[in-house]
């Protein structure tokens, strides 16, 4: 099962930007090897430092960050360390291109028609170059090519956007050219390459061992339609890169980045060598990077403070801030990060906010919800959980709009009866509960992340405020997270949970990833006609005015309908050793990792 330790799940269109490999070269040269062992192509890592050790509070254990199964930022890290690709986000955010990797461009302008090409000398970890076929399995699983009878996607890719391009591509060596059916607003942000092609198909079809003709057997079954070998293919997509120790098979972690998966052990550690092949893109400077999975904030402070780990971050309380100021060795940065905290309720679990509970009584569920969201009290959590880290942080009332950002304004007026004080807002709530005649307590069965100091610091100031109003909050804190497992359950068993989005880019659209009923991550069961429209034709918003127009339309129906309500922006905390420089954090994910190339050893 999928662990859920880390503080978000990642989101947006462009989540899988970070994994994007490239192309040409056959030496053979295993994954694991060390540049000391090899015969070196290459010589810019010959004075490497050799180690840093880095804390997350979670690490790897699906390798390919595309698919629903892979979808968190624990994945992300190592695959950021791991790939190559076409762009990536600075600190600024702004975001770059790398040539060295490859480029891409509009061919045509209406039908808009794009062209992706990968630099001849771009290989994989094995030394197979990267190619248009890789490119082509990761845009049958992007654009959700393949479907079963029922409607799901047969590639179970965590934000498929089977409305933007039904067209074949055209793949000719290193390139791919593609046309959308509409003009989509995210173009630049929404493709990629990601797991390897012909790796995927050796996995799949064992009988086929040679790399050339594994990347030809895939091109020849789309083309022509041989949907049973792109069954197999998908099985393997789809559940064949998840691992918790360090596979038995290369294939399933190559790389086209500047580190190789080395060694992976379960719930400790993941170690990467540099990629003696690497040669495009930013070069590292030191020879090995870990991530330790550190839970605990303190632990992962005082690992700082002993020189047992260079970098750390993690959810920061007022605690948690103190120790690390008090760091005599190191160095700090603290900001808001594009991640925020939330609360959705199941609509369709048979629990107390779906209508089926109450007759099919839609009104009487929607008054549920809205009394349950505001026994929420928000400016309690703010003021003892989150002020202490940001003195001037403030809570955030929109699903879509960042607070300060335009528009967000408008959003939040859409959800004025919950903008008073908390004890105004449980005398409105059990006011709504009167109304609708339901009776109490009621009982909600809340999940959070077992072992998250804030988030059951949270949950007690929830429980303790919605047991004024009339609800009963059953603590259903757990390890795992089920629902970003390939195959996870149809119906969310939680009434409440709690969890943050993390945003990878500034893309407008991909909010149809949970908002849809069919989105791969909507597990509360919300389905509005309305939004979908919207989403839809926020696709296709190239003028920012629309773009406005439309958000703050999707939000009034969020509001009316008491989807969920948000709480606040995250605070982001990192420290480092003064033995290293270069960290920069970023508000984006990859988070501090954005810029790992910088991170230099200090002189003595």
């Amino acid at each position: 099962m999928k662990k859920f330790r880390g503080s978000a799940l990642v989101a947006s269109a462009a989540a899988f930007a970070l994994t994007i490999t490239g192309c040409a070269a056959t030496d053979e040269l295993s994954p694991t090897t060390s540049p000391s062992e090899s015969a070196a192509t290459t010589e810019w890592y010959e004075d490497l430092a050799p180690q840093i050790t880095v804390g997350w509070n979670d690490i790897i254990d699906t390798f390919n960050t595309s698919s629903a199964a892979g979808n968190n930022v624990g994945n992300s890290l190592t695959a950021y360390l791991t790939s190559s690709g076409f762009n990536y986000y600075d600190s600024a955010p702004a975001l770059v291109k790398n040539t060295e990797f490859g480029s891409y461009e509009i061919v045509v302008e209406d039908p808009l028609t794009v062209k992706y090409t990968i630099n001849d000398g771009v290989v994989w970890s094995d030394g197979t170059a990267i190619d248009g076929a890789d490119m082509l399995l990761a845009w049958v699983a992007t654009f959700g090519y393949y479907k079963n009878e029922d409607g799901s996607y047969v590639f179970a890719h965590a934000a498929p956007k089977d409305t933007l391009a039904s067209k074949l591509p055209t793949v000719d060596g290193n390139s791919i050219t593609f046309e959308y059916d509409v003009q989509y607003v995210d173009w630049e942000l929404q493709f990629g390459v990601g797991v390897s092609a012909h790796g995927t198909v050796m996995m799949a079809h064992e009988d086929i061992t040679d790399a050339a003709a594994a990347k030809q057997a895939l091109i020849d079954a789309v083309m022509n339609g041989d949907d049973a070998f792109m069954a197999d293919v998908a099985t393997v997509w789809n559940e064949g890169y998840s691992f918790t120790n360090t596979p038995d098979n290369p294939l399933a972690y190559l790389s086209s980045g500047p580190y190789v998966l080395e060694e992976l052990v379960e719930e400790q550690y993941s170690t990467h060598v540099v990629n003696p092949l690497y040669n495009w893109g930013p070069k590292p400077k030191y020879e090995r990077i870990t991530i330790r999975q550190i839970d605990d904030s303190t632990a992962a402070i005082q690992a700082v403070d002993n020189g047992e780990v260079q970098i750390a971050s993690g959810q920061p309380t007022a605690d948690v801030l103190q120790l690390v100021q008090a760091l005599t060795n190191a160095e700090y940065a603290s900001s808001e990060e594009a991640a925020y905290e939330h609360i959705d309720l199941s609509v369709n679990n048979g629990g107390p906010f779906d209508p089926a509970s109450y007759g099919g009584d839609e009104e009487k569920a929607l008054k549920v919800r809205q009394a349950f969201l505001l026994s929420v009290p928000r400016n309690e959590i703010i003021e003892k959980l989150i002020k202490p880290l940001n003195p001037s942080a403030k809570l955030r009332t929109s699903v879509l709009f960042v607070p300060g950002a335009e528009g967000y304004d408008e959003a939040e007026a859409n959800y004025a009866q919950y903008l008073g004080t908390d004890e105004e807002n449980r005398e409105l709530a059990k006011s709504l509960l009167a109304e609708a005649g339901v009776s109490t307590p009621i009982d909600v069965e809340f999940w959070f992340p077992e072992g998250n100091v804030r988030r059951g610091q949270e949950f007690e100031l929830i429980a303790l405020s919605a047991s004024q109003t009339g609800f009963n909050v059953i603590s259903e804190s757990e390890p795992n997270w089920a629902f970003t497992e390939n195959v996870y359950p149809e119906i969310n068993p939680h009434d409440a949970t709690i969890f943050a989005w993390a945003a990878t880019s500034l893309a407008v659209s991909g909010d149809d990833q949970y908002l849809t009923l069919t989105g791969p991550s909507n597990w509360t069961g919300y389905d509005n006609a309305t939004v979908d429209g919207l989403l839809e034709e926020l696709n296709v918003a190239v003028k920012k005015e629309e773009q406005l127009r439309i958000r703050l339309a999707i939000e009034a129906e969020l509001a009316k309908d008491a989807y969920n309500i948000t709480i606040f922006q995250f605070p982001g905390l990192t420290w480092w050793d003064k033995s290293v420089s270069g960290v920069d954090p970023n508000l984006l994910v990859p988070y501090y990792f954005w810029n790992f190339w910088d991170w230099t050893p200090t002189a003595g």
